[in-house]
């Protein structure tokens, strides 16, 4: 297991305090490159909810990312008293493979702080 990056854990846990979703990332995770926003966990769930919501395959699911669901559990932020963030919450993200970003749009991603890298502050995007 690696040992978290301190000021990464202090980056995601100012934009959780302040609820902003206005800081930039790059991340590189297992190989794999992801920029975009961050978002605090609380927002990033509920946009998630919402959008499994809208899926008539999918909505079923939608109440796991609800913020009533969660009955008091911790996820996303570590088990001791400190509860410092554990994840990142990227939102308007892409994965960045050769020329493109996947999707085009930006998706939602969770990303295990311990498992970054990699990281630098901004986004990259294609012109």
């Amino acid at each position: 297991m690696s040992i978290p990056d301190e000021l990464l854990v202090d980056i995601a846990a100012r934009v959780e305090s302040e609820q902003s979703n206005q800081m930039s990332l790059t991340v590189v995770v297992r190989g794999a490159v992801i920029t975009g926003r961050l978002a605090p966990e609380k927002v990033w769930r509920q946009r998630v909810a919402e959008v499994l919501e809208e899926s008539e395959r999918l909505g079923q699911f939608s109440a796991l990312f609800s913020s009533d669901s969660r009955n008091g559990r911790r996820n996303g932020h570590s088990p001791d008293d400190d509860g410092a963030p554990t994840h990142l919450h990227f939102h308007l993200a892409r994965i960045l493979q050769g020329s493109v970003g996947i999707p085009e749009t930006g998706g939602m991603y969770r990303v295990a702080i311990q498992d970054v890298g990699a990281w630098t502050v901004g986004d990259f995007s294609y012109s």
